[in-house]
């Protein structure tokens, strides 16, 4: 079955999301926005979920984490719950 780690940054606005992606894309360390903008709580482990396998995540953060490349920031990927910006970290298929 496959498994993957994976974090993320949860906003409201799509523009919020962006601009966090921008920062990223600048240099900005993914884990340190996370800590600073992130309203899940897993904001302050840097926006770690730990290790989860298919099904366990909302339907679109699973078609992401389980098809995108690891290492590279993804997003925005709109849930029911805002915006995510999302980085898969590792997967084994």
């Amino acid at each position: 079955m496959a498994r993957a780690s994976a974090r993320h940054i949860l906003v409201k606005t799509e523009e919020q999301c962006n601009n966090l992606k921008a920062e990223i894309e600048s240099g900005t360390d993914f884990g340190t926005l996370a800590q600073e903008h992130s309203l899940c709580p897993s904001g302050k482990q840097g926006g770690e979920l730990g290790e989860f396998g298919r099904g366990q995540m909302v339907q679109e953060f699973d078609t992401v984490v389980f098809s995108a490349p690891v290492g590279e920031v993804q997003g925005p990927v709109k849930t029911q719950f805002g915006y995510h910006l999302l980085e898969v970290t590792q997967r084994s298929d």
